[in-house]
Order: structure tokens, then sequence, then C-alpha cells
């Protein structure tokens, strides 16, 4: 079996194959295009037994890692973080494309059965769409309420008297109308600067709302088993189909460890430990959390669980771990037996 890496970047691809033992059989390098492409593929089909690993499948390597899908390759997602300790663990320390790709085809050699499988997309790549749009949005709806909160003090510092809640549409409204309380050439400006913002603010705050909702909808429409599980409402389920929609894992274990949901041992002297797994996707971790967290706070099963490995010795954060990994077990299983009544239905 020969493994092909793929190190992918906006303008250029750069592409290594390697033997069973790591070693270097040959390289490629192209633009990113769908001509080079096609030659990329014609490239790698001198081995007949092969695998494809790309650092990147959902950025630069989207396009590359989805014409390679469709042309029936075997196309591992690889993440960043992977390829970082490769490179670490290598004799040497030089860094160049190719020792990328290098790394990127030694990762998947050595993790395959870890490694999530890219997929031909569907609606749930749509959702992922969606759902980091959103996070771009949240993210810049923080930014500007937080410049927003730095105009209004700068021209009346006792403006929260008046305009105490920034998260409101109304509140926004009359912003944009704002006048200063003390009429100078400096307060014109920077009233002017409130109103722009506030502005700004309110589009934004718009958008997340009609974004929100088109989730939802297509989350009840296709993917409500998911909110089975307590804490997983129809903007959660969005998020989690998104993510395994786009990817295909084998087992609950690969997907947990995606995740980084599986804490990792830390055992000595007869005491069993773990602790935090930061590796995986960091999104998908945050979810886990996120429902962990509402499972602990409504009393429900979760809480119950928590309550008793905290008996049994363990930290909170140490029985929050173990909850996560039941949660990505219990996700991964209701996503399987959507799974199956999906191909039922489709024959």
């Amino acid at each position: 079996m020969v493994t092909l890496g793929v190190d992918a970047h906006k303008e250029i691809h750069v592409a290594v194959a390697v033997d069973e033992r790591g070693r270097l059989l040959g390289s490629w390098e192209g633009p990113n295009a769908e001509s080079a492409w096609q030659e990329i593929l014609s490239w790698g089909s001198q081995w007949n037994e092969r695998q494809w690993g790309i650092e990147g499948s959902g950025n630069y390597g989207h396009g590359l890692a989805q014409y390679l899908v469709k042309a029936g390759e075997t196309v591992y997602e690889v993440n960043p973080r992977l390829t970082a300790q490769a490179r670490r663990r290598a004799r040497k320390q030089d860094k160049n494309d190719r020792l990328d790709a290098q790394a990127v085809a030694r990762v998947v050699l050595r993790d395959t059965p870890d490694l999530p499988l890219v997929v031909v997309e569907d609606e749930a790549a749509a959702l992922d769409v969606m759902n980091r749009e959103r996070d771009r949005l949240k993210s810049q709806i923080d930014r500007l309420r937080n410049q927003l909160h730095n105009r209004l003090f700068m021209v009346d510092p006792e403006y929260r008297k008046t305009y105490s809640n920034l998260a409101k549409l109304e509140t926004l409204r009359e912003l944009e109308q704002y006048t200063p309380p003390v009429v100078t050439p400096v307060t014109k400006a920077r009233a002017s600067d409130v109103r722009r913002v506030a502005s700004s603010l309110r589009l934004f705050m718009e958008q997340i709302a009609e974004l929100t909702k088109e989730i939802e909808e297509l989350a009840r429409a296709r993917y409500s088993q998911l909110t089975e599980i307590q804490g997983v409402g129809q903007l959660t389920a969005g998020a989690l189909a998104g993510i395994l929609g786009t990817r295909d894992f084998a087992a609950e274990d690969q997907f947990a460890t995606y995740g980084g949901a599986s804490p990792i041992e830390t055992s000595s002297a007869g005491r069993v430990r773990h602790r935090l797994n930061r590796g995986g996707n960091r999104r998908l971790n945050r979810i886990l959390h996120s429902i962990a967290l509402t499972q602990w706070n409504c009393k429900g099963d979760g809480h119950e669980y928590i309550e008793r490995r905290m008996k049994e010795g363990k930290s909170w954060l140490e029985s929050m771990r173990a909850l996560k990994r039941f949660i990505a077990r219990a996700v991964w299983r209701l996503w399987q037996q959507h799974y199956a009544r999906e191909v039922q239905h489709l024959a």
C-alpha cells in the first residue's frame, strides 16, 4: 500500500508518495486548480494500491479532496496538529512543503484507524458551511459590541443608564440615531462613530438570526434524532450533523478521538488518572463540552453520573471528561441509526 500525503496551499499543492515503511517514492507539485487535480490523480495512479492524506481537506485542500473522493479514491483528513507533531519527531528539523507533505503521509501510515475519511458532500456539508459562517458572525458581533461599549463610554460614561443592553435590536436602532448629551466637535465625531458601529452590529445580528433559523429548519427536517440527547437542541444538532456528515467515522472511538473527547490516561503508583485531550477538532470538542455542561446544570442523568464519579474519588473535571466521552458515544450511535435509515430509504 502506497500512501500519498498532500500539503495543501491556496496557490499550490505539494504531494509525496511513501511506502509502508515511510520511505519516499516520489513527489509532485502543481497549482491548486482542477486541471492540476486531474494531473495529481494521474500521477498517483501509477501505484495500484494507494491511499491519500490531505491536510486542509476542509480548507485549501477542499477542492482536491472532493475531486479524489468522487473519483473513488480513499482520502483521509489529517489534522495540522498531527503533522506538526510528526515534524517535531523527525530526525531533521527542516521545514518545507515537501517535508510537510511527507509528514502528512506518515501520519496516515501511523494513525489510519483514528483518521476520518473524507466523503462526498451532501446536505450535511451545507450545514457545516452554515455553522462556520455563524461562528464567524458571532466573532464579528462580539468584536463590534465591545467597540460600541467603548465608543459610548468615550462620549458618555453613564451611557448604561439609557442603553443597558446592546444585544437588543431595538437598542441598536435607537443608537443609529444617537446624539451626544454635550455637543462639541469631538463628541459629534464620536457620536457619528457610535451610529456607524451600531448600524454594522444590527446588520450582523439580523444576519445571524436569519442563518440560525435556516440551520434549525434543516436540522429539524433531517437530523432531529440527535435531539434525543439531553442538551442537544436543533441548532446543536445542525452543528453536529455538519461535522458528522462531511466525514466518515468507522467507529465511535474514532469519533471520540477526533473530537478530543478521549481522556488521556496519566496513571501512576497504582492511582488511575486521566488528563484533558487537547487534540482533535476543537469545534466538535466545544460542542460536546457545551452538551456536558447543560446535562450537569439540568440535574438529569449526566448530573447523576458526575456526582457518582466524584464519590468514587474523581475530580469534577475528570468526571466531566468521562461524561463527554459517553456523550460522544451516544452522538455516534444516533448518527449510525440515521445513516442506516437513509440507506434503507434509498434502497
